[in-house]
């Protein structure tokens, strides 16, 4: 007995519907409505921060943190329409992978993460 994995991540929003587009359309995740998203099996980081963190947003209660491939190629697609990307040279060559930052409309930071190849 014990838990398998988060079955969900729900979260309040001022329009939805229009948020639910933008994760649909810039990152392909079906995020609202009856849609289902069957991610790919993998690590998830399950990490209480410190309360004065500095990591994230201090108004933020948590920041969304998305397993990637390819991650230059999704920031081409995402900096071709327009969404600014936060990027830090200690991000680039970490032992834990490679990481970028993005917000989405309603100011929600949204960690990218390309985990490091497998030996």
């Amino acid at each position: 007995m014990g838990v398998t994995g988060i079955g969900g991540l729900f979260f309040r929003s001022r329009d939805p519907e229009a948020r639910a587009a933008w994760y649909r359309e810039h990152l392909g995740i079906e995020a609202g409505g009856d849609g289902l998203w069957q991610q790919q099996a993998g690590m998830t980081v399950f990490a209480p921060f410190p309360a004065d963190s500095d990591y994230f947003a201090a108004d933020q209660a948590f920041m969304l943190n998305l397993r990637v491939t390819e991650l230059d190629a999704l920031l081409a697609a995402l900096e071709a329409a327009g969404i600014p990307i936060e990027r830090r040279p200690d991000w680039e060559a970490s032992e834990y992978g490679r990481f970028a930052r993005i917000h989405d409309p309603e100011g929600l930071a949204i960690e990218l993460w390309e985990p490091p190849a497998l030996s």
